[in-house]
């Protein structure tokens, strides 16, 4: 698919999420991608990846659509090295223009984190000094947003629309209706590099200290926080405006 030229636009004048949603409901992931563009323009829309083990196919349909669309990628501070050089992979493999590689302020971490043990006395506290709040600053810009969370992940994002409302920006899930044989299929038709960390038993990947590996017949996020009641970071269920 070509790029698609961005157009410009006001937040007053853009549609309701509802409306979007309705819309899109049952579009593809690269129709959705296209029309969160034409809504919103390219200076006003960004991709938030995580550059995790299933980011590739995600990004993969962006980069058909526009690969200059800007990527913003939470660099915690606490990422696995496997994933910092997955995402240089994917920047050369599918040719991104643009990701932004985003840190956590170096006075909330002084402040909040000066020995760096939050992670396991307050996972909070530790997610929305390294993720939420650093996020929220690079989106100011931006006027939507797109993520890759999908339905089958299950728990919270069971019943995610396609578009919803994030307070004063609109956040796309491409991915919303896609399912694990469909993922599998982008990364075999494209030939995707996988995550360095897949093929030992990471399924899904985040910060080192709060990710461990997959059993069989676990759920896939089940290495992530694992032992606590938590199951997301805090970007996908708060508003970040």
């Amino acid at each position: 698919m070509n790029a698609i030229a961005p157009q410009v636009s006001s937040v007053s004048a853009l549609p309701s999420a509802e409306e979007l949603n309705r819309a899109l409901r049952d579009a593809s992931p690269a129709e959705i991608i296209a029309a969160a563009l034409k809504t919103v323009g390219r200076d006003k829309l960004a991709l938030v990846s995580s550059f995790g083990t299933e980011s590739a196919t995600l990004l993969k349909v962006m980069a058909d659509v526009d690969p200059a669309i800007p990527v913003i990628f939470l660099d915690t501070g606490w990422l696995f090295e496997e994933t910092l050089a997955y995402r240089d992979t994917l920047i050369e493999t599918l040719g991104l223009k643009d990701v932004r590689s985003i840190k956590p302020a170096e006075e909330a971490l002084s402040r909040e984190d000066p020995e760096r043990e939050l992670w396991f006395s307050d996972p909070d506290a530790c997610c929305r000094i390294r993720k939420v709040e650093p996020l929220a600053r690079a989106l100011k810009p931006f006027d939507a947003w797109l993520n890759g969370r999908k339905r089958f992940q299950g728990n919270a994002r069971a019943d995610i629309p396609v578009v919803e409302d994030d307070g004063a920006r609109l956040k796309f899930n491409p991915f919303a209706n896609v399912s694990r044989e469909e993922l599998e299929a982008i990364f075999v038709r494209a030939k995707l590099p996988r995550h360095p960390l897949a093929a030992s038993g990471f399924r899904s990947v985040g910060c080192m200290p709060c990710t461990s590996r997959t059993a069989e017949g676990e759920d896939e996020r089940a290495g992530r926080w694992r032992g606590r009641a938590k199951t997301e970071c805090g970007i996908h269920t708060m508003k970040t405006s």
